[in-house]
């Protein structure tokens, strides 16, 4: 996932001359390649640089507003660009750390930093005379010699403004700053609900015989976990290292009911972390939003900016996929239900027995279990072969440096080269989960790439963050294939920020549509299970075995398994999002009934429920893929395409790793998306990739 982060500001009173002296945002970094210098940095110390950041973008904004010269683009649309950089770096770190490193001091900060940013964002969006201004460039524009890369850029803050009200009327432009301003705080209130929520189960286990079924590794951690919080027993708790394993091995049904049920009712438990009112508010103030601008729906507003352009664009993608996933999960149902039958166990499957018997299904029909595949998986190997892929299909090198400012021990850093052995980025990965840490796996910036108003080149500072399986006393991290998978994908999305080439902030690296963004992610995961690339990293931590060719035959074959399930779930939850937001009117509506109405139109098999509940839902309620979770399907058809050009060439071609390279991952946003996949491909993608991708057809 490329997270998206929410903008915030708050005020504190406290002279200048203290500021500067003390507040590390606020001098020079003296640090390597300017990393935020993260162990001078105290919670204070953002209260100040907050304000500062908002004083400087609005005197840069008056600046441009009173440029006594006629608008162009060097002195509006660049000096716009490059407006708020202070502002920038303080919004990266802050919120870096509400994700990865949260507090009760950083989300009552958040909580007051959020709507006065959003409004300090408005005042910029609704600002009359800058929008003059950029109207008249973008009007001039034949007259302006502008390349590509500025022509988009231009576009980029035209639509932008435009899409953010610029040209309603006085009366609705408050209106739309009092929408915003509560969607700002309603978003963050979802996230920290959601956290509360994560952070409130636990499962501790005290009588031995509860483990049965369960791996030694699994068993191992939970010993651990509870050890560290003074408990005896084994503790389970809801993050994916420990849940996933315990409801794919653990014998105990009622067990696996009741973390599997703590679950999926995140955000619904109707308590004070309830989301369902939230839900509602959200959703309204989304469709005042596009009404106030012109459009029917929400879904509407959002798709119009979007590679897909349209409602039915998604729905044709997403109902075509569904045809062939529902068929697909019911076979894999009948499956599982053999065996219970056969095993004597007198009841129906139920979602909380999905893994554990599809583990059984896997074990008994391609002979694959999952610990098999482990040892072969440690955290430190599967990095290294990430790192080994990226050099060979784009020529850049990673260097681990112990002497660059992290912000947490676990973290690791590496500066990034470049073919030619030139610095290119520096790398952060936080992989393992933490109580401070939100569930699941995303990449953002500290620092974004641009070229300066001195005409000097800022390289990026990319980061990804997971919630890997944890080492315990007797074994490294050793990673599922889904976690193998992950990581892959993350680094993926990092490849985007760290090999980018435009020289302007608002259209450099991953900033580009929202269902064009999972292209380089998604592309990359399929390198991570490919048997070449299986040889060279795959190595048995104890023994240094390379995994065997019969167990990558094995994983070859069980390729496809249980890809009805996979697929239902991820459209089920993507073809939510679109009904939220497709709605014209929510009098009475309720989340939960949505939910289960939803379901019962598509035909949503009992035993699978939604990937993400809509109480739960943080891509689309606090992540910015609202109307988006289609993006990772539609990017699936991209990615399953164009990883049949390195098939056809060999997967690591370098004609075709150069024509990735230059048109996906080193150009942004400077050329309409779908015009950059038929640069690098030579045709629009095959949408049959998907499908057969998945094993479905």
């Amino acid at each position: 996932m490329k997270r998206l982060f929410l903008p915030a500001i708050i005020c504190l009173m406290m002279t200048a001359c203290q500021q500067q002296s003390s507040n590390p945002f606020l001098s020079a970094y003296n640090t390597p390649f300017d990393v935020p210098p993260f162990e001078q940095i105290e919670n204070e110390h953002y209260m100040p640089a907050f304000e500062e950041g908002i004083k400087q973008q609005k005197a840069e904004i008056e600046a441009i507003v009173n440029n006594p010269e006629a608008p162009t683009f060097e002195n509006t649309i660049l000096a716009l660009d490059l407006s708020g950089m202070l502002l920038r770096n303080v919004e990266l770190t802050f919120f870096s750390f509400t994700e990865a490193m949260s507090n009760d001091t950083l989300r009552d900060i958040a909580a007051e930093v959020t709507p006065r940013l959003t409004a300090h964002g408005d005042d910029i969006m609704l600002n009359e005379a800058l929008f003059d201004r950029i109207k008249a460039v973008y009007d001039n524009r034949a007259n302006e010699n502008l390349d590509r890369a500025q022509e988009r850029l231009l576009e980029k803050y035209y639509n932008s403004f435009v899409r953010s009200g610029a040209l309603l009327s006085a009366e609705d432009k408050e209106t739309l700053r009092g929408i915003n301003c509560e969607l700002s705080s309603l978003s963050l209130s979802f996230g920290n609900n959601v956290l509360a929520e994560n952070n409130g189960f636990e499962l501790l286990i005290t009588d031995e015989a509860d483990l049965a079924g369960l791996p030694a590794g699994s068993i191992a951690a939970a010993k651990e976990e509870a050890a560290a919080q003074g408990k005896e027993g084994w503790l389970f708790n809801l993050s994916a290292p420990s849940r996933i394993p315990f409801l794919q091995y653990a014998d105990n049904r009622d067990l696996r009911e009741k973390l599997y049920t703590a679950y999926v009712m995140r955000g619904d438990n109707d308590n004070e972390n309830d989301n369902k009112a939230n839900i509602k508010r959200i959703l309204e103030l989304r469709l005042q939003k596009a009404q106030i601008l012109g459009y029917k729906t929400y879904a509407d507003f959002v798709l119009d900016d979007r590679m897909a352009k349209t409602d039915k664009a998604v729905n044709d993608l997403l109902l075509n996929i569904w045809k062939y996933a529902v068929p697909r999960a019911k076979e894999e149902i009948a499956d599982m239900q053999k065996i219970i039958d056969r095993e004597g166990g007198n009841f129906k499957l139920a979602p909380w027995d999905y893994a554990y018997y599809a583990e059984k299904v896997r074990q008994e029909k391609y002979a694959l279990n999952e610990d098999e595949l482990k040892p072969y998986f440690s955290l430190d190997k599967v990095l290294n072969g990430v790192f080994m892929v990226a050099e060979k299909l784009y020529g850049i090198t990673f260097q681990e440096r112990t002497d660059i400012p992290s912000y947490h021990p676990e973290v690791r850093t590496y500066e990034v080269f470049d073919a030619e052995g030139k610095h290119l980025a520096v790398f952060f990965c936080d992989y393992f989960p933490r109580a401070s840490k939100r569930s699941g796996a995303w990449m953002s910036n500290f620092r974004e790439s641009y070229v300066d108003a001195n005409g000097n080149e800022v390289r990026p500072l990319v980061y990804n963050v997971g919630n890997f399986t944890k080492p315990t006393a007797e074994t490294p991290s050793l990673l599922t294939l889904d976690e193998v998978e992950t990581l892959f994908h993350e680094f993926g999305h990092g490849l985007h920020g760290m090999l980018t080439r435009v020289d302007y902030y608002g259209i450099s690296g991953t900033n580009v549509a929202r269902d064009f963004v999972e292209l380089p992610s998604q592309i990359t995961e399929h390198w991570a299970t490919h048997p070449e690339v299986l040889k060279m990293y795959a190595h048995h931590y104890e023994t240094g075995e390379v995994i065997p060719d019969e167990l990558i035959a094995k994983m070859e074959r069980a390729s496809s398994f249980n890809q009805g399930f996979a697929t239902t779930e991820l459209v089920a939850a993507a073809l939510l999002d679109m009904r939220m937001h497709e709605l014209d009117n929510y009098e009475g509506f309720d989340a939960r009934e949505f939910e289960k109405k939803v379901a019962a139109e598509l035909g949503l098999p009992a035993e699978i429920t939604y990937r993400y509940r809509s109480m739960h839902f943080n891509h689309v309620f606090s992540g910015g893929y609202e109307v988006g979770y289609y993006s990772y399907l539609w990017a699936e058809v991209l990615d399953a395409d164009a990883f049949d050009a390195f098939v056809e060439n060999g997967i690591f071609d370098k004609a075709t790793a150069d024509a990735f390279r230059i048109n996906i991952l080193e150009a942004g946003s400077s050329e309409d998306p779908m015009k950059l996949y038929i640069q690098f491909r030579g045709a629009e993608p095959n949408p049959e990739a998907l499908i057969r991708g998945r094993g479905l057809k």
